[in-house]
């Protein structure tokens, strides 16, 4: 950013602040101060800046910096400083930009880690400090997801060192909250007059009494500031709502009925549309008054004490009087995914520490009524009440354009879709046509019309059988049989066995298999299920289970089809001609995927595993109780194995190992309960001369992902480097696996050989990050380099297979463009890939066997290996 918004928002003739230049001799100024300035305004926070090309980089860190390895602090990024600024202590006058008290808390140099100019253009800066208070190594990392937004949001990171605290350790702000400059507590430099500066002294009189006028001996405001005051920063006094467009004094409502959204099947373009990401939760309508607090559901219904006292708490803290906030209450179990399954379970198991309100509009506030006021200006208050800093509490923010880049963005993360709405529209009550959502898969609500019991738990529900009103009558639409977490499924038999029914509330008669095992009851439950698609004969395919709707009304609920016509697949799905046992067994209790459900989704990605399954030997993990019960390790046949699955002949005499050739043999393997997946590194046709490596990066304790991202990248490199094409995919688990497609070529000994070089190059060049040895005392902070995978008869988990492992995740490939904090190791989950694959416009592994090299050896090398 140049100084030029940095002079733009200031009035020098008030404030003392420095207005410099950015150095013309960048060689010249070419220096690494760091300063962090704590600055006490409407809100306190730490000014983060680091010395770059003439100018101080600033960052507005809310929470000020941790010294706890990996704890997160928001940081948004803010316009470029004069480097003169870097010795500013004092005070900046009231209703001017940033008003309030600075210090100068920690000062020093600072040594880049890398290209800093590279690593500010990708979004993570990585460094150290060497200040009086902060050092060792330090992250900053841009977030994903919102590239539209006026500021950029960076998260601060201290690195794992010997400058770190562990957790629960003294609070390094708490400890020394003085300037490190003069010694002085912000409450000793507030009392002066506004405009003193400890590298400058008093300013010149003139200044001082044109501040006069505005300010007393106390350094408190006489009189109120002019609405036309430069831009703000988020510390910046709100303005009034009486200020908005249309805004009218009023009584506060009792209940405002909520705008809903029509569905459509893309997003729409023009300027006059800002988008925004559609959260998978509880619409709740937050009623604030006199200090007391209503949670609403989008049909009055109040909920306050369903989701316990920290949300209650958070809202009551808001500098409001009176006000009505739309938003939506969300779990968020995995980097940033709201999931209403998940916030359903927490619901059931009484726990309220993961809840999260995003505010996306503000209704009323002290006094007036906001509807009829333009969206941008509602949301612009909305933000000065509730700021977009992580938190229970959260700003929903929008972008501004180009409606289709955000829903595939959000699509490839397996979010529920985008919402859109007229920017300069009044707050419209009801469903209309100025906010319209697009989904990334297929969800909607159903009528609960019956049940089937568990084949394998007393008490509990099987598979529910669904419904939507057409004409005022019932229409059967299929069953759901899996994402019922053990819990669930035996709490929805104890109400549906109330609800029970003597005739079938269905208006068309089952067909005997339909009908086969139900239990009717009266239509007054409404569920929510995503699917995969509507069969040609109007039934659900690929359904699962994401919660029960209390909030909806189950006469409302219909079949939904967005108002334009959707893109139809001409692609055939995947078959198979296995039939499952007992498909209703829970694999993943906690997640609620049942052995029907993980078949589902191996037919869902089977065109994109295969390639990476069939025709090689396996290594499987067998747990026939789920991931509670005994895990078996196999590789060899078993008894009552099922007859689609292959077994191969070992050529050095070993016992057949097990193999598949098509989907049918991999439902095979479901039915066998096998959870993962790990093929060898070559083909049954060719054992002895692998046709990829795979270096696995395996972080010990205390190894922030962003460290792995790097050394994923910097295995990468090295890779290249060596001719060859490096893929990335998530490992499911941990860490990160670096895969080069190979013409099989090379034997095991010198693979092996090149890739041990690779591992101890790295640990040889940064002992400090990574180790190549898998000796577990050695690895605390460390990243293992795991070459080992690259040896006859070793395995790595396939892509897109399962790991037995609770949160049910799968090991997903991604392109090099997708590794970032918003994506971590086993972010992708059964439940959310098919969303993910369905967004994909292209295969980030399309073209891997494409990309197979020979591997280079040297003479020496090769001699050895062969």
């Amino acid at each position: 950013m140049a100084l030029e918004i940095y002079n733009r928002k200031r009035d020098f003739t008030r404030t003392s602040e420095p207005k410099g230049r950015a150095s013309r001799n960048k060689a010249a100024s070419a220096g690494n101060s760091f300063v962090i300035q704590k600055h006490d305004a409407r809100r306190l926070h730490y000014d983060f800046r680091l010395e770059l090309d003439g100018v101080l980089k600033s960052w507005a860190v809310t929470r000020g910096p941790s010294l706890v390895a990996g704890e997160k602090r928001l940081a948004v990024q803010t316009e470029d400083h004069p480097l003169e600024y870097g010795g500013f202590e004092g005070t900046i006058p009231r209703g001017e930009y940033g008003g309030g008290t600075v210090i100068v808390w920690d000062k020093g140099t600072w040594t880049p880690l890398g290209d800093p100019h590279k690593g500010l253009a990708k979004g993570h800066l990585e460094f150290e400090l060497h200040g009086k208070k902060l050092g060792g190594r330090w992250h900053l990392i841009r977030m994903a997801g919102n590239p539209r937004e006026k500021r950029e949001n960076w998260l601060l990171i201290k690195g794992e060192d010997d400058a770190a605290r562990p957790e629960g350790a003294p609070d390094i702000l708490e400890e020394q909250p003085e300037s490190a400059k003069t010694g002085r507590v912000i409450d000793e430099v507030a009392g002066e007059k506004p405009g003193w500066s400890s590298k400058t002294g008093k300013i010149d009189r003139r200044i001082a009494r044109a501040k006069d006028e505005s300010f007393n001996d106390k350094g408190k405001n006489k009189k109120k500031p002019s609405k036309a005051a430069p831009e703000r920063e988020a510390d910046a006094k709100p303005i009034e709502p009486s200020a908005l467009k249309d805004a009218r004094k009023a009584a506060l409502p009792a209940f405002v009925e909520p705008a809903l959204a029509t569905l459509v099947s893309k997003p729409p373009t023009g300027k006059r549309w800002l988008h925004e990401i559609k959260f998978d939760g509880y619409r709740l309508e937050v009623r604030i008054e006199a200090g007391r607090v209503k949670l609403l559901t989008r049909s009055g219904l109040d909920w306050t004490q369903k989701f316990g006292k920290e949300i209650i708490s958070a809202l009551k803290d808001l500098p409001v009087g009176t006000a009505i906030i739309d938003g939506e209450l969300v779990v968020e179990p995995a980097a940033g995914a709201s999931d209403f399954s998940a916030l359903q379970a927490d619901l059931s198991e009484g726990r309220s520490d993961r809840f999260v309100f995003y505010a996306f509009d503000l209704i009323y506030l002290d006094g007036y009524d906001l509807t009829a006021c333009p969206l941008v200006s509602r949301k612009d208050l909305l933000q000065k009440i509730i700021s977009s800093e992580t938190g229970i509490l959260r700003f929903s923010s929008h972008f501004d354009e180009n409606g289709d880049l955000l829903l595939n963005h959000a699509c490839r993360l397996s979010l529920e879709g985008i919402v859109s709405k007229i920017a300069s529209d009044s707050y419209r009550s009801g469903r209309g046509k100025t906010w319209v959502k697009s989904k990334c898969s297929s969800r909607q609500e159903f009528v609960i019309g019956g049940w089937v019991p568990s084949t394998t738990s007393r008490n509990a529900i099987g598979s529910l059988v669904l419904g939507v009103y057409e004409h005022g009558k019932l229409q059967h639409v299929g069953r759901v049989g899996t994402g019922y977490t053990h819990t669930v499924a035996k709490q929805l038999f104890k109400r549906l066995t109330r609800l029970k029914a003597e005739e079938s509330p269905f208006a068309s008669r089952l067909t005997a298999e339909e009908h086969r095992g139900v239990r009717f009851i009266r239509p007054e439950l409404v569920a929510e299920v995503e699917f995969r698609a509507w069969t040609a004969d109007g039934h659900l395919r690929h359904a699962s289970f994401r919660g029960l709707r209390e909030d909806k009304n189950p006469l409302d609920i219909v079949r939904e089809t967005p108002k334009s016509a959707a893109k139809t697949s001409t692609e055939r799905p995947s078959r198979t001609s296995i039939s499952l046992t007992h498909g209703d067994r829970l694999y993943w209790p906690d997640e609620g995927v049942t052995k029907a459900g993980l078949a589902d989704y191996y037919t869902e990605v089977w065109r994109y595993m295969g390639p990476f399954v069939v025709g090689r030997p396996l290594a499987l993990v067998r747990c026939p109780n789920g991931i509670g019960g005994q895990h078996f390790f196999q590789k060899h046949a078993w008894k009552g194995m099922n007859r689609n699955i292959a077994l191969a002949k070992d050529p050095q005499g070993e016992e057949p190992y097990v193999n598949i050739n098509d989907l049918s043999g991999l439902i095979g393997l479901v039915q066998a309960a096998v959870l993962e997946i790990h093929p060898w590194g070559s083909m049954v046709g060719n054992w002895e001369k692998p046709d990829m490596i795979i270096m696995d990066l395996d972080p010990g304790p205390n190894v922030a992902w962003t460290e792995i991202i790097a050394a994923a990248e910097e295995t990468g490199e090295r890779l290249k480097r060596a001719g060859l094409v490096p893929f990335v995919k998530t490992s499911g688990g941990k860490g990160l696996h670096i895969v080069c497609p190979l013409v099989a070529k090379a034997e095991w000994p010198a693979v092996k050989a090149f890739t041990k070089d690779i591992a101890d190059a790295m640990a040889a060049d940064s002992p400090g990050r990574y180790v190549s040895t898998i000796t577990k005392s050695k690895r605390r902070g460390k990243i293992l380099v795991d070459y080992l995978r690259n040896q006859r008869g070793s395995t790595a988990v396939a892509p897109y297979s399962t790991r037995a492992r609770p949160g049910a995740a799968v090991s997903m490939p991604l392109s090099w463009e997708e590794l970032s904090p918003a994506i971590g190791p086993d972010y992708f989950t059964v439940l959310n890939v098919p969303t993910r694959l369905a967004a994909l416009r292209s295969d980030p592994w399309a073209e891997f066997r494409k990309a197979a090299e020979p591997l280079h050896l040297p003479d020496a090398k090769r001699k050895r290996g062969s």
